[in-house]
């Protein structure tokens, strides 16, 4: 019975995200999440989950070294948030209706959460390795290590 749910959870989790992946909405964070339901039934979906895991990384790093892209991204969510709000208070718009309004409100602040994720851990990236040696990290009892003399 479990391995039933699993598979038409994560199934469902899945097929939206491939659907999110051409419709607006955090299409990449569905697929990821419905296979990783299926990789705890499914040894074949582990493989998949890597890739997803990997290019959604890929995907963090390079939106967090690069202030042009964070900046494209925090417009694209500004642009999805404003059309599902314009949606919702009853400007017509083709293709959305209420749900599809929602998604995209949903969407854009997902995409805004990611960017300042993204752009924080470049900045902590930064500041570590900026740090001299032996300097405390982030006030706590953990050190830079410092590189050993070379004669």
């Amino acid at each position: 019975m479990k391995t039933a749910v699993v598979a038409v959870l994560g199934g469902l989790l899945t097929l939206a995200g491939i659907a999110l992946l051409v419709l607006p909405g955090p299409g990449f964070v569905l697929v990821a999440a419905g296979l990783a339901v299926l990789a705890t039934r499914f040894s074949w979906a582990r493989k998949p989950l890597d890739y997803a895991k990997d290019k959604a990384e890929q995907g963090i790093e390079e939106v967090g070294r690069s202030p042009w892209r964070a900046a494209g991204a925090v417009l694209a969510a500004l642009v999805l948030v404003a059309l599902g709000i314009l949606a919702l208070i009853g400007v017509e718009l083709p293709f959305v209706n209420a749900f599809s309004a929602v998604v995209l409100i949903i969407s854009g602040l997902f995409l805004v959460g990611t960017v300042v994720f993204a752009r924080r851990l470049e900045h902590q990236e930064e500041e570590r390795a900026h740090r001299p040696a032996g300097a405390p990290l982030d006030g706590g009892g953990a050190y830079r290590a410092a590189r050993p003399a070379t004669d």
